[in-house]
């Protein structure tokens, strides 16, 4: 894969325009097939030396195109290869025909395919453009080799998979390795594709990089290159109130827990110094559990008002285990001209009339960051939530213009969206993270980098991306406790 290309994210939209440009531009487009056979039958025999047969299952596309390239490639290495066509040959247009007729291989039905042991399924059938249901046959196909463990290697993406979604349309493979072009699709990441894909790898096939990013969007894989710039090392001389002052507003004496594992993840991320505003009922609680992170009571809206005018105070975050009510919106709305961390009951909170917050977002001066999970996202935003012809990804950056603020719709495929329709999307989450109070500490380090400075989108984006590093280096057995512990420096 080349470096220019490495994290952005292609639509299957935006491949089909790429794909015309590199035509107009005098590319070859049967030998960008070709390189995309090979590429899938050098993997297969790379992947599984061991196979009696490769079963090449071609569909009526360009994708079909790839799998006869492939076929002829492992007939001419010496390889037991069998080709099945889904549908009438006869009619494959273009490329596609082409490579069939150069393939030497008789093609039989897919009707006619029965998995043997010791078959390695070539999936040809369909690529990232799928948008509708599979045929019948392809489904019953999909059933077969499942039920009898073949293993698969996808061309693409695995038939089934929507490359815009993730969404299975009927049924999919399930593959051990996927082959894609030039760069990942959003069904490569997105759940549940994402499971579906197995390995995955990135092929060049020889269209000019110029022609990729200059027909692609705002969309990437979440690594530190969407948010390096703002995470430069700090100066061991900066004075810890030029780190940043993160407060964390607890909830009342018997849920404090949230809070209190929000604001030590806020230490832990580079917060300089870190304040528990507590009311009065949770302050001895509070202040037993606490050490390096600070105390102070705040017991509504005239104590926030005298703190907030201080300013060197530059980040909040409220929600986690503070309660749902109109002290969540009267605080909420107060700090809008800071930068603010909503989560949890803090959402919650606007569930019925989110018009101020939103307006408020709109005029106020400061960065707003929200991180619903799916629940959330649904009681927030129902109708965003409830358009099935939406991805996730078009979901949460719809959220983020509606609401003018960054939007960090989490799951195992959490998805960073700005208002200006920026997106990314995160891969390196382990499951491990499903855990209680997982989401508290992701608050408080989206809370640390804001108070450090950073833009809300790097700010939410960086965040994402070390609480999943914090997760792979916990472990499966790791709590919300020792998962601060683990949360790695910046790069």
């Amino acid at each position: 894969m080349l470096d220019a290309l490495r994290d952005v994210l292609v639509t299957p939209a935006e491949m089909t325009a790429i794909d015309n440009a590199a035509a107009a531009s005098g590319v070859d487009s049967f030998a960008l097939m070709r390189s995309a056979g090979m590429a899938v039958s050098a993997a297969a025999l790379r992947l599984f030396p061991q196979a009696l047969r490769f079963v090449v299952l071609c569909g009526p596309g360009n994708n079909g195109g790839d799998g006869y390239v492939a076929a002829s490639a492992l007939a001419d290495g010496g390889a037991d290869v069998a080709v099945f066509a889904l549908g009438n040959p006869g009619t494959v247009k273009g490329d596609a025909a082409r490579a069939l007729g150069a393939c030497p291989l008789a093609v039989l039905p897919l009707a006619a395919y029965e998995p043997n042991l010791g078959d390695v399924v070539i999936d040809a059938l369909f690529g990232a453009g799928l948008t509708r249901d599979l045929p019948e046959q392809a489904q019953a196909t999909i059933a077969r080799v499942s039920e009898r463990r073949i293993p698969v290697i996808a061309v693409d993406l695995p038939s089934g998979v929507d490359g815009r979604t993730g969404e299975i349309r009927g049924a999919s493979f399930t593959a051990a390795h996927t082959v894609t072009f030039m760069a990942r699709k959003p069904g490569h990441l997105l759940m549940p594709g994402r499971v579906r894909c197995g390995t995955l790898e990135v092929f060049d096939i020889g269209i000019p990089a110029r022609l990729v990013s200059e027909r692609t969007g705002e969309l990437r894989l979440n690594t530190p290159a969407a948010w390096g710039l703002h995470a430069s090392a700090l100066d061991p001389a900066t004075h810890k109130y030029r780190r940043g002052h993160l407060s964390v507003l607890s909830g009342g004496s018997l849920s404090t827990g949230a809070a209190r594992l929000s604001a030590t993840a806020g230490l832990a991320a580079g917060a300089g110094l870190v304040t528990l505003a507590s009311p009065a009922e949770a302050l001895a609680v509070n202040a037993s559990h606490l050490t390096a992170v600070m105390l102070r009571e705040i017991q509504g809206t005239e104590e926030l008002a005298a703190w907030l005018k201080d300013k060197r105070v530059n980040a909040f975050v409220l929600g986690p285990g503070f309660g749902v009510g109109k002290q969540a919106r009267d605080f909420a709305l107060m700090l809008c001209d800071r930068a603010l961390v909503l989560d949890a009951d803090g959402m919650t909170s606007f569930e019925k009339d989110r018009t101020d917050l939103f307006e408020r977002a709109a005029r106020g001066e400061g960065r707003l960051v929200m991180t619903p999970h799916e629940g959330e996202f649904a009681r927030l935003f129902p109708e965003i939530a409830a358009d099935a012809a939406l991805s996730k990804i078009e979901k949460a950056q719809a959220a983020a213009r509606l609401s003018h603020a960054v939007i960090v719709y989490k799951g195992p495929d959490t998805v960073v969206a700005a208002p200006s329709g920026r997106a990314v999307v995160n891969a390196n989450a382990p499951p491990s993270l499903a855990t209680a109070g997982s989401g508290d500490v992701l608050a408080g380090i989206v809370g640390a980098h804001l108070a450090q400075g950073m833009p809300a989108f790097e700010a939410a984006a960086a965040a994402v991306w070390r609480h999943g590093e914090a997760g792979t280096r916990a472990g499966r057995g790791m709590t919300a406790e020792t998962l601060i512990e683990c949360i790695p420096p910046l790069p």
